[in-house]
């Protein structure tokens, strides 16, 4: 089984950066791939970054050059450095791994942009 536990959310400014991470345990081996999630109220959850077990990187067209996706080597840890942050990146941002079996996820940490 994998647990996975986000932090490092919270207020920050238009404009400022902020760093997530997702801390990992358990049956780690078995990941092929890791991503970050957001949920804004009345949205559908949506894909931020997603970086698999080759170091692939894919990210939504709202934050290709805002936001770097990445991980350590074991999958220990995957992060979310967030630049230049916009209104629009409110969000509950959710860990997920890809399991050959299943996916797993977090619990989610609540990112709130605003003056």
């Amino acid at each position: 089984q994998v647990q996975l536990v986000e932090s490092g959310g919270g207020l920050v400014q238009p404009g400022g950066s902020l760093r997530l991470s997702c801390a990992a345990s358990g049956s780690t081996f078995s990941i092929y791939a890791m991503g970050w999630y957001r949920q804004a109220p009345g949205k559908t959850r949506e894909l931020v970054a997603l970086i698999t077990n080759r170091a692939n990187t894919n990210y939504a067209d709202s934050v290709k050059g805002r936001f770097t996706i990445s991980a350590d080597n074991a999958w220990n840890g995957v992060y979310l450095q967030m630049n230049n942050v916009k209104p629009e990146d409110t969000a509950v941002y959710y860990c997920k791994a890809d399991l050959v079996t299943r996916h797993i996820w977090g619990q989610g940490t609540q990112v709130t942009v605003s003056s």
